[in-house]
């Protein structure tokens, strides 16, 4: 009985020991798999990514600290358990456009439960093809990175640097989380938007700091229950929903919450834009609140004629229509006098727009803050300054012109 009972206890140690192991991370470094500091890292990334997809147990890919170049990879799944990508180093992209084929810079496909993080850096080197796009040499340029069908997912502690199109394309994703991501770019870098995002719901992106060329989030079709909290945004566009009604069969953006973010000497601050002469859409249960404005051209915007090439019919009105929005407690200072600018569409006018305690200020020589108003009966709450819509059947002038863009 002695020596049975010792089999049996040895049986139940070792069994342990193996679940322990399957239960631990299995960690896949790429420099075991041929990656050398200044080379490119793309083959060794994809043969590490190969077979910590195949793992039943959580798995972590490592790009450890130094400098690394990188071509074209595209991660997609799906696994077969949790996956970590931990950046700690610089990935330095082509600085030649043309060496980049169609697609984007780094693409992650089909993951659940996926984490990136590692406080690396992802550099675009984009400045030759920003030069490019400018001289209408090159068309189509990558993002530094896509985000594709990703549920249950974070990216944090992460750095994007001059991408040479759009800093994240996010598309199709559910429960994705961005917290300190970081997106640095030369405030005249042309269409370098932060963090693009459509077709998705359930998005988060917290504490996190954007300065660019273009809009630091921009929020296309069917998207649904955003929220961005404690953003810093500046240089850049601002945070903007739209531009919408461009393209035909464009579904409703509904839930995007803007909430204790900050605007530095942007362009823009708070934003919904829809083209002239639109596609029929809904822009529905929107809400900015508690936002700090510091020298920034447009702290309040809806712009249903967003025209930026000026090649648009503005005689004919969008049709998107927005609705349930609420523009509350915002403070700070604008570049240019006219500070509240919400010109809606004379063909679907805006209804349920909630403004209030406003205290925007204006310096110049002009005189104080105005606010300008078209086809929209706000329901107005608390302090307004400047007085909201005190002037709704005047005509309003076109807002503060901003860099072109595409986006």
């Amino acid at each position: 009985m002695d020596l049975k009972f010792k089999f049996v206890h040895f049986a139940i140690v070792v069994l342990f020991l193996v679940q322990l192991g399957e239960s631990q991370n299995a960690t896949f470094d790429i420099t075991k798999y041929g990656a050398k500091s200044d080379a490119d890292i793309s083959e060794a990334l994809l043969s590490a990514f190969k077979e910590a997809c195949q793992s039943t147990s959580p798995s972590t890919i490592v790009i450890p600290k130094g400098t690394f170049q990188m071509n074209q990879v595209k991660l997609e799944g799906p696994c077969k358990g949790p996956l970590e990508l931990q950046i700690q180093a610089t990935l330095k992209a082509p600085s030649d456009p043309n060496q980049l084929k169609t697609g984007e810079w780094l693409t992650i496909n089909k993951l659940d439960g996926f984490t990136m993080y590692g406080g690396g850096t992802l550099d675009g080197q984009g400045k030759a093809a920003w030069e490019c796009k400018e001289s209408k040499k090159c068309t189509k340029l990558p993002n530094n990175l896509s985000f594709n069908s990703l549920t249950n997912s974070i990216i944090k502690d992460i750095t994007t640097l001059d991408s040479k199109s759009f800093h994240v394309n996010v598309n199709q994703c559910k429960n994705l989380t961005f917290l300190h991501f970081n997106v640095k770019a030369p405030d005249d870098s042309p269409n370098t938007d932060g963090i693009h995002i459509s077709r998705s719901s359930a998005v988060n992106v917290t504490e996190s700091t954007f300065s660019t060329g273009d809009d630091c989030v921009s929020i296309g079709d069917e998207t649904e229950q955003l929220h961005i909290t404690k953003v810093t945004c500046g240089p850049g566009h601002g945070i903007s929903v739209g531009s919408l009604g461009g393209n035909p069969g464009e579904k409703p953006v509904v839930g995007v919450f803007v909430k204790n973010c900050t605007f530095i000497s942007t362009d823009n601050g708070v934003r919904i834009k829809t083209w002239p002469a639109s596609h029929p859409g809904v822009v529905s249960d929107v809400h900015f609140e508690d936002i700090i404005v510091q020298n920034v051209s447009n702290p309040i915007l809806i712009d249903q004629v967003y025209c930026p090439s000026g090649k648009c019919n503005k005689d004919l009105p969008s049709q998107v229509k927005i609705s349930n929005v609420t523009i509350q407690n915002i403070k700070g200072t604008s570049r240019t006098q006219n500070a509240v600018s919400l010109l809606c569409s004379k063909g679907a006018p805006c209804e349920g727009v909630e403004v209030g305690d406003i205290e925007i200020t204006y310096s110049g020589k002009e005189g104080p803050a105005t606010s300008k108003c078209e086809n929209i009966k706000p329901n107005l709450k608390g302090k307004q300054s400047p007085n909201v819509c005190s002037f709704a059947g005047a005509p309003a002038p076109a807002p503060a012109p901003a860099a072109s863009s595409s986006s």
